[in-house]
């Protein structure tokens, strides 16, 4: 048996250890009830289960199936030397619990009739299909006041209700905690009176997954203000569970925060029946899907069609003699609820006022925004609504180079200036990674010192990246806005639109930081720490901390829903915290999303919104966490297998973020040795962290790049997708579709590919060898340089000498083909020599993926040598047979009098004002 600190350690989460302990416990009941009897084979495997047995106890406390009553009942089956009967038993838990099917079984939960039984029952009753899930009392009580509790709610629970739950009694405020920590399946929570502080269950084995809830400090409140803190508790680490409170306190006492952070409160002479009813009416409040539910009713509806959309009904299709296996593949349902007509409930997406309304307002509720807009043509389109509505021509925007070529197409559309930002690079696997903050302060502040500060409108920044680095949004947010109190901030999250439903990634995501910041910057306290800090301040020293006075939260997350939750393709969003919203930016907001949205957008996927919704507010917490472990499972497999560790590295948080941006210290997740690194305290105090679900691949030692990687083996072979590749990397991503067994498929994909290699290596020739060693070194050892953003030429720069580019101007000047001629790659060095070369197009190599070139920008040597060494077959707004689109020489020389010209008048308009 292993002991509990090496057990504790070899498992990343609560999930993965629990079921392991259930996996164990079956196998070691196996042995024992095949053991001959008063062995002494028998009497070991007998300590071994009493042991495991005593240990699943401190897990399964937290949880209502299989629960601590079924643990005991297993403990006295043992004691009673029923082994065959004990281990069927463990084995039907355990396969229960492994494959989530009691979950859909919730009658289940009565012990004395098994699974089979239950399911026959329930086929021939032909009842209603139940959701299962769990509400936590929160109460110190008897163990007979627990037992009767229990039995008045089962007793209220309708076989034919869609939902059924159990129930999870805590007695402490630890213990609470640790069971939001550790139990998904927790929808609703009872806090019944004042709960005591201390736990007195907590066992060595679960300590190192509950670090969060011991590093709380509240032991010094009194019992009676415990219950109202679990209410803001619940609110900031699962705002989705339903909160009720229990009390005898009268109204006129109550806080308005109490008030607040509960859904309804309860008093003690109130009926339970009321309180049971008010559970159930909150789930189906919650489950409710507007618009999906309209659509549903729609496609019932007989109609005659004569609107545009011949597909609509499906008429066009199964009528067909040529395209109905078309029809065939879909379904009728995809047909049927096909319409371009916005009445019967379907609602308007360019002005909704019933169903899809009340969809967005929900979606808002649930990823903690003020305002959140559905989007059918992806982020793309996202982002240029953003741009449009809030940024107008000679506006200064200061933004990250490498991020989406969406942002910079957006700019052009606007007519804003771009101030290029440039993140550090990874030269050894060729590829950026974030903008540091203290780069960003430094730009803005040469901004202010050149009297453009009043000009810059908005930050914006891809968080998180490809790659897999986020931000620390709260510390840019509050350091930015100490120099500029109005900043709007546009944070990218396309891949991060799941970050929303755990905690240690939700406090790195733009709507959840725009409400704290909020309350933060309205508290009293705060005031006060303001005031003493500008007390201390020596002279021209620049304050860190936002003025209470003037700043204002305005903040805009752009999520490809599609990407990371459960959405159609092009389902989009955009989330809206902006406290100056409707007083500044609603109507131009409203009329930019009247210009990139559709008059006929997809109903399908306003649907697979609002369904998509539904699932991350009942199970996002669960299946974000399951996405987590998939990927850490998925590390660690690699990092330790020596068939796959020799040609395969797991790129892991040291390899990307530099020392200086790792205050926390904390350089990988996982290594052999050690086991699992806790990655709480990273998240919440570095610069930089590294997303572990976005798995990245060192390739290099196996003498092929990424591109070749991705298409000759992953694809060819094993019809694996992945997005994103770089010259010696292939990159993964774990999502809420992973599944063990896609890890498993993915796992043994690799290993085929290592035998693969090796076969391969010793087939070479001494010439071949010879080349494939020059080529991992290559790979390994020769990296081609990242170059910086340059600079705009003068002809295009908003005020010489000073950051920001008028790329909208260079965009249209190379509309005439008079103005513009092609140089080939080759020779563009030497023609360096004797002129300044200023691109006319974007230039955009995929990988990575975003402008090395955009149009006004001066061409460095640094930038033909990173072209001419990528071997990529896809560069955007490049010709090879061509070469780079550069603006002529008199063109330039013309454009310099222009811009002179503008500027002179500009001064003078300034005077005149």
């Amino acid at each position: 048996m292993p002991d509990k600190k090496i057990a504790s350690s070899t498992h990343y989460n609560i999930a993965q250890l629990r079921v392991e302990s259930w996996n164990r416990l079956k196998s070691e009941s196996t042995k024992l009830a095949n053991c001959n009897r008063n062995s002494a084979e028998q009497k070991i495997h007998k300590q071994n289960l009493q042991k495991l047995l005593k240990e699943i106890e401190g897990i399964e406390c937290y949880f209502a199936f299989p629960g601590v009553s079924r643990v005991l009942s297993l403990t006295q089956m043992l004691d009673r030397q029923e082994y065959t009967a004990l281990a069927h038993k463990i084995t039907e838990i355990t396969k229960n619990l492994v494959s989530d099917r009691y979950r859909s079984n919730p009658d289940f939960l009565e012990d004395d009739e098994t699974v089979a039984e239950l399911t026959e029952k329930r086929e021939s009753q032909e009842g209603v299909k139940k959701n299962y899930f769990e509400v936590l009392f929160i109460e110190e009580i008897s163990p007979l006041e627990e037992s009767k509790l229990r039995q008045d709610l089962k007793a209220m629970q309708n076989s034919n209700e869609q939902f059924g739950y159990g129930v999870v009694v805590q007695r402490s405020f630890e213990d609470a905690m640790i069971a939001l920590l550790f139990n998904a399946n927790i929808q609703a929570v009872v806090v019944r009176y004042a709960p005591p502080y201390y736990s007195k269950k907590i066992t060595p084995l679960v300590k190192p997954f509950i670090q969060n809830v011991l590093k709380l400090d509240f032991s010094n409140r009194s019992q009676a203000d415990l219950g109202p803190i679990l209410g803001t508790l619940i609110k900031k680490f699962r705002p989705e569970l339903d909160t009720y409170y229990v009390t005898d306190t009268s109204l006129s006492n109550l806080k308005d925060s109490t008030l607040k952070n509960f859904r309804r409160i309860f008093y003690r002479t109130e009926d339970l029946q009321e309180l049971h009813l008010t559970i159930l009416r909150g789930i189906c409040e919650r489950y409710e899907t507007p618009f999906f539910s309209a659509l549903k009713e729609y496609s019932k509806k007989p109609t005659g069609i004569f609107h545009a959309m011949p597909i609509s009904r499906g008429n066009s299709i199964f009528k067909s003699r040529w395209i109905n296996d078309f029809g065939n593949f879909y379904g009728r349902n995809m047909f049927l609820a096909e319409t371009s007509s916005t009445t019967g409930g379907l609602d308007s997406l360019l002005q909704p006022t019933g169903t899809l309304k009340k969809a967005q307002k929900m979606a808002s509720d649930a990823y903690g925004s003020k305002n959140t807009f559905f989007v059918t043509n992806g982020t793309s389109t996202a982002n240029k609504i953003v741009v449009q509505a809030l940024v107008k021509p000679g506006d200064v925007i200061l933004i990250d180079r490498d991020c989406h070529k969406s942002h910079h197409y957006g700019l052009v559309l606007a007519g804003a200036y771009p101030v290029y930002l440039d993140s550090y690079p990874i030269e050894e696997y060729s590829m950026y990674g974030a903008v540091p903050l203290k780069q960003i302060k430094e730009k803005l502040l040469k901004l202010k010192e050149a009297g453009r500060l009043d000009l810059v409108k908005m930050l914006l920044l891809t968080n998180c990246t490809f790659d897999g680095l986020v931000y620390n949004v709260e510390k840019v947010m509050q350091e930015i806005l100490a120099i500029k109190p109005d900043m709007i901030f546009l944070w990218d999250e396309a891949w991060f639109a799941f970050a929303g439903f755990t905690y240690n990634y939700k406090q790195r995501t733009g709507m959840f930081v725009a409400q704290k910041l909020y309350d933060k910057y309205r508290s009293n306290s705060y005031r006060e720490e303001y005031a003493d800090h500008i007390k201390n301040l020596k002279k021209d020293e620049i304050s860190s901390l936002p003025d209470p006075e003037k700043v204002r939260i305005r903040v805009y997350s752009t999520q490809s829903t599609h990407k990371t939750l459960s959405s159609f393709r092009q389902g989009s969003m955009i989330h809206i915290w902006d406290e100056d919203f409707r007083r500044k930016s609603e109507n131009t907001f409203m009329e930019a999303y009247m210009t990139h949205t559709s008059t006929s957008p997809n109903y399908q996927m306003l649907a697979s919104l609002d369904a998509g919704r539904r699932q991350v507010q009942f199970e996002g917490y669960e299946l974000v966490e399951k996405s987590i472990e998939m990927a850490m499972v998925l590390r660690a497999k690699i990092n330790d297998h020596p068939r796959l560790n020799k040609y395969f590295d797991v790129l892991t948080v040291s390899h990307f973020i530099p020392k200086e941006h790792r205050e926390s210290g904390l350089s990988e997740y996982y290594n052999k040795n050690e086991g699992w690194s806790r990655m709480e305290t990273a998240w919440e105090k570095d610069e930089f962290v590294l997303d572990p679900t976005k798995i990245t691949l060192h390739i290099g030692r196996t003498g092929v790049d990424g591109d070749t990687f991705k298409n000759k083996y992953l694809m060819d072979k094993f019809n694996i997708q992945i997005n994103k590749t770089s010259r010696n990397t292939v990159l993964f991503m774990t999502n809420i579709g992973t599944t063990r067994g896609s890890v498993t498929y993915l796992t043994n994909a690799l290993l085929k590919i290592a035998d693969e290699l090796d076969q391969e290596f010793l087939s070479l020739s001494e010439k071949e060898s010879k080349i494939r060693k020059e080529r991992i070194h290559s790979l390994t050892k020769d990296f081609p340089p990242l170059p910086d953003f340059s600079y705009f030429h003068h002809s295009f720069q908003a005020v010489p000498g000073v950051p920001g580019g008028n790329i909208r101007e260079a965009f249209f000047l190379a509309y005439n083909e008079e103005n513009y001629e092609y140089v080939p790659i080759d020779q563009c060095l030497k023609v360096m020599e004797n002129r300044t070369l200023v691109a006319s197009s974007f230039i955009i190599p995929y990988p990575p993926g975003f402008p090395v070139l955009v149009p006004g920008q001066v061409v460095s040597e640094e930038i033909i040598r990173f072209l001419t060494a990528l071997d990529v077959s896809e560069i955007h707004g490049y010709r090879a047979d061509l070469g780079l689109r550069l603006f002529k020489e008199n063109v330039l020389n013309r454009q310099k009098t222009v811009t002179s010209m503008g500027s002179m008048g500009n001064t003078k308009k300034k005077l005149i004002q």
